[in-house]
């Protein structure tokens, strides 16, 4: 079969071997594969050179070609003679080979096994304390500015934040607290029957929405929903030099960025955490009347009855906690992003991730205090 280009391999010496190309080196002519050479390479040669005195045209088709067979010569330490090339390939594949192959972080070819996957996880998470420590006395000391009034920021960024965090997540918020309660009371239902209390299904229901369930399932929601936009937005940010911007007309990134959404979200949580309860209460009444014949106002007495400010206090103070979490995981991971949008889409997905850790830390740990307590 007849080619365009020409291919050939001729002694030059003791250990040296001469490639002849010729004809046309373009991308489109089905160019043979590098490997062809390999078993030639192999057969004691130590030096390599190219003539091209016989090539017409050539493109990217060439440079590929010759760049594995280089790479091939610099792991078998083979010295390769370049100039019989032409000079305007000579100084592409300089470029080339110039800068060392570049591995994107987070892939890996092999596959790896549950305990590298723990460590790995293991030393990032350390290896990022200093940086979190780090935001986190930023955003204190943004916090010190707007109590003092040198916060700069815009208040019409503000509700805007607040609008999008609260009314707009309300629909979400809904639709999961409602079956959430369902949930509740028919895990309750089915033991209190037995006993048959079934009445105290209001007691469940309503302590466990107001004082638990409502804030983590409402904080687990925004933390999917605004939690992971906090970090697209500021990431893109980072990848147009927005932020960049900002630093060079000497306003400072986190006042005017980081902490309106800070301020929406330990804002709108707690209320949204109290929406949620009495939407979970309305199913948990749902069930009650439609399924175990109770009585609209026996639900609401006994209800009233379970539920006392205490709770009340705790769920908010939960929520607020819940939602701090939420907006310093979701901007610190936009803040930290790279630039590129393969890394924003990675911090989204970080800090979603980090969000949801940092509630169940922050849950656990006002848990067992509220406990010692007695509150």
């Amino acid at each position: 079969m007849d080619h365009a280009w020409q291919l050939e391999t001729q002694p030059a010496g003791t250990g040296e071997l001469a490639i002849v190309l010729g004809g046309r080196w373009c991308i489109e002519e089905n160019l043979p594969a590098p490997e062809l050479l390999v078993a030639r390479l192999d057969a004691g040669v130590h030096r390599i050179r190219f003539d091209a005195t016989q090539l017409k045209d050539w493109d990217t088709g060439l440079l590929s070609f010759l760049g594995s067979i280089l790479k091939t010569c610099d792991e078998r330490g083979i010295a390769a003679d370049t100039t019989g090339l032409p000079r305007g390939a000579q100084r592409l594949l300089a470029m080339a080979l110039a800068v060392p192959e570049q591995t994107v972080p987070g892939r890996n070819n092999g596959p790896v096994g549950l305990f590298a996957q723990v460590g790995t996880a293991t030393l990032e998470f350390f290896r990022g304390m200093p940086a979190m420590l780090a935001f986190l006395g930023e955003i204190t000391q943004s916090l010190g500015r707007l109590a003092t009034g040198r916060a700069r920021f815009r208040s019409r960024d503000l509700w805007l934040e607040i609008e999008e965090v609260g009314p707009r997540a309300l629909p979400i918020v809904s639709v999961i607290s409602f079956l959430v309660g369902l949930i509740l009371a028919y895990l309750g239902a089915d033991q209190l029957k037995m006993v048959g209390a079934q009445i105290f299904i209001a007691d469940l229901v309503a302590i466990g929405m107001v004082r638990e369930v409502g804030a983590l399932m409402t904080g687990v929601i925004i933390a999917g929903r605004t939690g992971a936009a906090f970090a697209a937005q500021l990431g893109t940010m980072q990848v147009n030099e927005e932020i960049d911007a900002f630093k060079t007309l000497g306003i400072h990134a986190v006042d005017f960025l980081v902490l309106p959404r800070i301020l929406a979200l330990m804002l709108m949580v707690p209320l949204l955490t109290l929406y949620s309860g009495f939407i979970g209460m309305l199913a948990g009444l749902l069930v009650a009347v439609t399924i175990f014949d109770i009585g609209v106002f026996e639900y609401y007495t006994e209800t009233l009855r379970a539920l006392t400010m205490t709770h009340i206090l705790v769920g908010l103070s939960k929520g607020s906690a819940y939602g701090a979490m939420i907006a310093f995981a979701g901007c610190l991971r936009g803040m930290q992003c790279g630039r590129s949008a393969e890394a924003v889409g990675h911090a989204a997905t970080s800090a979603v991730v980090t969000a949801i850790l940092l509630i169940t830390i922050v849950a656990s740990v006002m848990t067992i205090i509220y406990y010692q307590l007695g509150i």
